[in-house]
């Protein structure tokens, strides 16, 4: 499988706005989570956010919007820069950070590097060097523990080379706006990724088109099958189903020439051709709404696309969320898809805490507060371990059902929802 380098949209954090990395007096206009879920669609393969912060109470904001871009972004993040022991290292793991880089200019940031990459392992700590003359110390920072170095520094192409003679992996965040050294840099051997202070609203799959153009590996969708392979209408187009890649709910159906699908694949955006308008049109162009994607699938006859996309507002002109919104006939049924029942539920779980409901049980808890749940949830798992000691699983069932839904009353109570917790499991 090809190594692709990497393009990675590079933010200082600082009072809970996003700085320009080459020039952290500037602030974007755009705030930090709009800017990570944009460059998160829009082609970038990670963020790498350095945090600015001054005092511990601003440093726990940065932590809260990391979460925060964890939960709604789906890129992976690398973050650091205020590291004054483990437990900082640790908070930006378990905020849903890639990695966590420790700044070499800091002694006891080198000290710590060891017990970090111990404690959470080498491919979660990356070393940052602030210039090149941290570069002779590379080794001793890959022994004890960084498995990537970070050039923080503006570089030339002779310090370029001074990196290419290094064995250890790099990221470079120095290429300025200067398209060559861009691509010089990505051609070094050992440069795995360039951090770019972008300006707002730069698409880096138009950024990835040019690498490619120069021969850079990068990555971009490439269909396994051609256009030509697809078995097409009289019309010369193929219909696509619309998806979104979270919830699975069906958005649109909508059509695609040749042209179509290569304009999709080249900018990572739904691109449709309009049979009323005989042109193409990019979902999203008026009204914003775009739909960038996440996957294609051809059928088995190869004559319908499956897209998955993460839908920006509503897919249907109507303003409705997807254009299937008129029931015909329903007939009722138990729904038993397990994160159906889990949502459903505690949506019920959530409207009795913001609705009370006399006589509810759940509101009984929410009333008599933490303790009271805590009790129960000690109560039910120790029925779980008592029921499981039965050779007929039955019990068992019901103590574990038991269990989960004073589970979800705790989530509600703290504010934790179904996708904090997924995605956890996700990134472990």
């Amino acid at each position: 499988m090809m190594e692709y380098k990497k393009l990675i949209a590079g933010f200082g954090i600082r009072e809970g706005k996003a700085v320009r990395l080459d020039d952290q007096k500037v602030c974007y206009g755009e705030n930090l989570l709009t800017l990570a879920c944009f460059y998160g669609d829009s082609g970038a393969d990670e963020l790498f956010l350095h945090d600015l912060s001054e005092s511990e109470e601003d440093h726990e904001r940065t932590i809260g919007l990391m979460k925060e871009i964890a939960r709604l972004s789906d890129i992976p993040v690398i973050l650091g820069g205020r590291v004054r022991r483990l437990e900082d290292v640790k908070k930006y793991l378990y905020a849903g950070a890639k990695a966590a880089f420790l700044d070499v200019s800091l002694d006891e940031n080198v000290d710590l590097m060891k017990e970090a990459a111990d404690r959470f392992g080498d491919d979660k700590i990356y070393a940052y060097l602030p210039d090149c003359t941290y570069l002779e110390r590379t080794k001793e920072y890959a022994q004890l523990g960084a498995s990537v170095m970070i050039l923080g520094d503006e570089v030339t192409e002779e310090e370029l080379r001074a990196v290419s003679a290094c064995e250890e992996a790099f990221l470079i965040t120095g290429c300025g706006g200067d398209a060559d050294l861009f691509a010089y840099a990505l051609g070094v051997d050992n440069v795995a990724g360039l951090v770019g202070s972008f300006d707002g609203g730069v698409n880096c799959m138009d950024l990835k088109q040019d690498l490619k153009a120069l021969g850079i590996g990068v990555d971009t969708f490439e269909s396994p099958i051609s256009f030509d392979q697809f078995q097409l209408g009289a019309d010369g187009l193929i219909p696509v189903i619309t998806q979104d890649y979270r919830t699975g709910e069906v958005l649109m159906l909508a059509y695609m020439n040749e042209e179509a699908f290569h304009e999709t694949l080249k900018t990572g955006c739904m691109t449709y051709y309009s049979r009323s308008r005989k042109s193409l049109w990019r979902k999203g162009e008026t009204s914003g709404h775009y739909q960038y994607v996440k996957s294609l699938a051809l059928d088995c006859d190869n004559d319908t696309l499956l897209a998955k996309v993460n839908q920006i507002g509503a897919a249907c002109h109507t303003g409705a969320r997807s254009c299937f919104y008129q029931n015909l006939v329903k007939k009722e049924y138990q729904e038993s898809n397990p994160l159906k029942v889990f949502e459903e539920v505690f949506k019920v779980i959530l409207d009795r805490k913001t609705n009370p409901k006399e006589g509810s049980y759940t509101n009984y808890l929410f009333d008599k507060g933490l303790d009271k749940i805590l009790k129960k949830l000690g109560e039910e798992s120790t029925e779980i371990v008592i029921a499981a000691k039965n050779p007929n699983p039955e019990e068992v069932k019901y103590e574990i059902s038991d269990f989960l839904y004073h589970m979800m009353v705790l989530m509600a109570y703290k504010g934790v929802s179904w996708e904090d917790i997924t995605r956890e499991l996700s990134n472990r």
